[in-house]
């Protein structure tokens, strides 16, 4: 059974920084390309980041620079580092393996 699990989702001001956490299980988690995304209120969910089970890296233009994601398939679990973070980050980020969604962790940036 595919199971994702995000954490690391919190209140932090303009311009600090969040790590999020995918913890994933269920199936072959170091073949996979494994994907962030966000939703804000009121907008569809967006695409935010990527990386393949080679470690090829792909990242919005709104977050390029600013958000780095990561993999560590030792512990099957992928993150991403949210630097310099600006209000219109503020949303429910979710992880994604194939068809599978995690449940989402929610992220407010606010002063």
């Amino acid at each position: 059974q595919v199971q994702l699990v995000e954490s690391g989702g919190g209140l932090v001001q303009p311009g600090g920084s969040l790590r999020l956490s995918c913890a994933a299980s269920g199936f072959s988690f170091r073949s996979y390309t494994i994907y962030w995304y966000r939703q804000s209120p009121g907008k569809e969910r967006e695409w935010v980041a990527q990386i393949s089970g080679g470690g090829s890296t792909y990242y919005a233009d709104s977050v390029r620079g600013r958000f780095t994601i990561s993999r560590d398939n030792a512990k099957n679990t992928v993150y991403l580092q949210m630097n310099s973070l600006k209000r219109e980050d503020t949303a429910v980020y979710y992880c994604k393996a194939s068809e599978n969604w995690g449940q989402g962790t929610q992220d407010t940036v606010s002063s």
